[in-house]
């Protein structure tokens, strides 16, 4: 137990739901439907179930192609605008249990979750509240069939880690014959505020997503980038960090999540096999994404035998071997670590807590000085080529500008800077060699709460 009070927290904090969210980092979007057999990205709702077939459908094949990239779970588009559900529902004909697949009595949705569960990943669902096939779209009756399949996947399918509620905008679709255009008001026509209700009654630990949250909040864009700093206290303070705007009203925890595709669609398409992101540009996106204190929730898209393709595969795969190799030994575990300020100086809130990797443990200064600066002095010159921080986030987001130096044997040399840290920041160097590293503190809303901080050598060819 520490001597002396801890910090109070600042601002908005994370729930204990987005905590556990926010250890994930990076998982995957499996989109997989009739699209994928009319090679449509939206199909208009009047597709016949009939063409959904994947006979060679290997669930445990999409779960493994997942852990190779090392992503910690997946989430299934179980509806998508079209309407077609891949689990047999009992509200409506239009599902796998009036396709040939497993002769009517498949659930892709109990496969992969199954599949998720059994090789250690974590499980969510995506259910789109634009439905281009049910004929009470955009009247008040649909509300209640929207609510009951939620009710279906979230009550029949084991525990989940999150709930997507993307694509809501209405337009030209099918709707029972009717063949018509169907708009909505978003914010009102949904009820979410009674939607969310259901959803944390069957499945409380589970993290809702949408445009607008309440857990995690779309990012924005379509190219994972939340641009710099990452802020995730939502409000005033994302714009203006500093106590006052922070300890607003307004404020909340709201987090981003990047969501983006292995391929140029969301389906797949033959004619786009050789039109993958190379593992280089995925390890970009990977920094801008959950280097930047954000979630990367990357699109894999099984082809009509419901495989995820070799060649995505060997992608993946080349991509988690670069991440490994970035990240293979933390040289700070070797360096002495002294810092200028420890508060009250007490051993439970020294600087070598930030090299411990032990997530409830944190180097933290006293309330009088916001901007100290910690350095790591090493028994041999290292090179290091990536940096890895972390702020506590149980105590809210409070570093608003930092920067790393290096010793260049007369004094010290800045090699980077940024601003917000939050859940994570990551910064890739030019190659160095150097005796002693520094982290300087430039500028907190309340005194920083470091922690972790990671350093690490170029990775090996």
């Amino acid at each position: 137990m520490p001597a002396v009070r801890p910090p109070t927290p600042f601002g908005p904090a994370p729930s204990r739901r987005q905590l556990h969210w926010h250890q994930l980092e990076f998982y995957g979007l499996v989109n997989f439907t009739l699209n994928t057999f009319t090679g449509q990205e939206s199909g208009y709702g009047d597709e016949s179930p009939a063409a959904f077939n994947p006979e060679c459908f290997d669930a445990g094949q999409i779960a493994d192609a997942a852990r190779i990239a090392g992503m910690a779970g997946l989430i299934l588009t179980c509806k998508h605008h079209d309407g077609f559900c891949l689990w047999p529902s009992r509200f409506t004909h239009h599902s796998v249990r009036h396709s040939p697949w497993r002769n009517g009595r498949g659930d892709l949705v109990k496969e992969l979750a199954a599949a998720c569960h059994g090789q250690g990943l974590r499980f969510g669902v995506h259910l789109s509240p634009w439905d281009r096939n049910h004929p009470d779209y955009g009247r008040p009756g649909y509300l209640a069939y929207y609510r009951n399949q939620l009710h279906e996947l979230l009550a029949d399918y084991g525990p989940l880690f999150e709930i997507w509620f993307a694509g809501g905008t209405g337009g030209d679709g099918y709707y029972g014959g009717a063949r018509e255009r169907r708009t909505i008001a978003q914010a009102s026509y949904y009820g979410w505020e009674e939607t969310w209700k259901l959803a944390r009654l069957l499945q409380p630990e589970a993290v809702l997503s949408s445009a607008a949250g309440p857990d995690v909040r779309w990012v924005g864009n379509g190219e994972g980038d939340p641009g710099e700093p990452g802020w995730s206290r939502r409000g005033a303070a994302e714009f203006a960090p500093g106590p006052a705007a922070a300890a607003g009203p307004e404020s909340r925890w709201l987090p981003a999540e990047c969501e983006l595709s292995l391929r140029p669609s969301w389906f797949h398409h033959p004619a786009e096999d050789d039109k993958l992101r190379s593992p280089e540009k995925l390890e970009d996106l990977y920094f801008r994404s959950v280097g930047q204190g954000a979630a990367l929730l990357l699109n894999l898209a099984p082809d009509r035998r419901g495989l995820i393709p070799a060649g995505d595969v060997a992608v993946l795969q080349e991509f988690r071997r670069r991440l490994d190799a970035r990240f293979a030994t933390n040289l700070a575990r070797m360096a002495r670590i002294q810092a200028s300020n420890v508060r009250g100086d007490d051993p439970c809130f020294s600087p070598e807590r930030v090299a411990d990797a032990h997530p409830e443990s944190y180097w933290c200064s006293d309330d009088a000085a916001p901007a100290p600066e910690i350095i790591f002095d090493f028994p041999i010159p290292v090179k290091i080529a990536t940096v890895s921080l972390r702020e506590h986030l149980p105590l809210g987001q409070r570093v608003e500008r930092f920067a790393v130096d290096r010793w260049d044997g007369e004094g010290w040399a800045e090699v980077a800077t940024g601003g917000a840290i939050g859940a994570r920041r990551l910064l890739r160097l030019p190659p160095c060699e150097t005796p002693r590293l520094r982290l300087r503190i430039l500028q907190a809303a309340a005194c920083p709460a470091i922690e972790q901080v990671g350093l690490y050598a170029p990775p090996a060819a």
